[in-house]
């Protein structure tokens, strides 16, 4: 739905502006000069008649600017975007096994999903850029100072109507909103990966591999028992009945323990 109002707002545009020229000889003017313009915005192809207020003599103008590149990249990304959710949905609704097997649906989801969110910022971005252009282009304004017959200051070169730009800053905002829709589902989608499982995964076995070296190491064998030190009985210098004490973790003298 987003991307149907997007490039139906931008795509579907029609409009126009009205000037008055009313030349010193009232005869010569003219006070309803209508300029229609549309998309893809190709101004330069949009010309009109004006009169020069120098006799019945008119001239042929036209518009500045071609702004059709951004204003079709935008629509193109729209519709792709349009057609490609409009197929997901069948195949999550109907296909839903055939989506998860050998997890190949998710990650081709997710890879469409991430490049839709990075498009839409671009032809987003670009298009709000065309549009400020456009919307400069089109000024009556600006469209009067291409007349010949109003740099007379005896002639007087009025705007009668400016063009209505609604929908298309309507286009621009729903740009933007494809924008935040799309990266936000990159979350979602990521999650039916398998990427998502295996992440949640990897700290317990961290944790586990990082615990089963504590109890293999060192720490909790008897590592200093075996060899003679802290865990053997008599190894803190033990006093026999003569009151001479032994070495640490060393058996009295033979011929010592023959005399006793």
């Amino acid at each position: 739905l987003f991307a149907i109002f997007a490039f139906a707002t931008c795509g579907g545009y029609s409009g126009g502006l009205r000037l008055s020229v009313d030349c010193a000889n009232k005869s010569e003017s003219d006070l309803s000069i209508d300029i229609a313009f549309a998309y893809p915005f190709r101004l330069h192809q949009v010309n009109f008649d004006a009169p020069t207020c120098e006799g019945k003599h008119r001239e042929t103008l036209s518009l500045i600017g071609d702004f059709s590149s951004s204003a079709e990249f935008f629509v193109t990304i729209a519709v792709f975007a349009f057609l490609y959710s409009l197929a997901a949905t069948v195949v999550y609704i109907f296909f839903q096994n055939k989506y998860r097997e050998n997890n190949r649906g998710p990650l081709i989801d997710f890879i469409v999903t991430v490049v839709f969110s990075f498009l839409w910022l671009v032809s987003s971005s670009a298009w709000a850029k065309g549009l400020s252009d456009v919307k400069i282009a089109t000024d009556p304004d600006e469209v009067l100072l291409l007349m010949s017959a109003c740099k007379h200051q005896s002639n007087k070169c009025l705007p009668v109507r400016s063009p209505v730009m609604s929908s298309l800053n309507t286009s621009v905002v729903f740009g933007f909103l494809n924008f935040i829709l799309w990266a936000g589902n990159i979350w979602f989608v990521f999650k039916e990966t398998g990427w998502h499982s295996s992440v949640q995964r990897h700290p317990p076995d961290t944790m586990e591999k990082q615990a089963s070296s504590y109890n293999q190491g060192g720490y909790n064998q008897d590592s200093y028992g075996p060899t003679g030190g802290y865990n053997q009985p008599g190894s803190y210098g033990q006093v026999d009945e003569y009151g001479q004490s032994q070495s640490y973790g060393q058996s009295a003298p033979t011929s010592f323990t023959n005399q006793i």
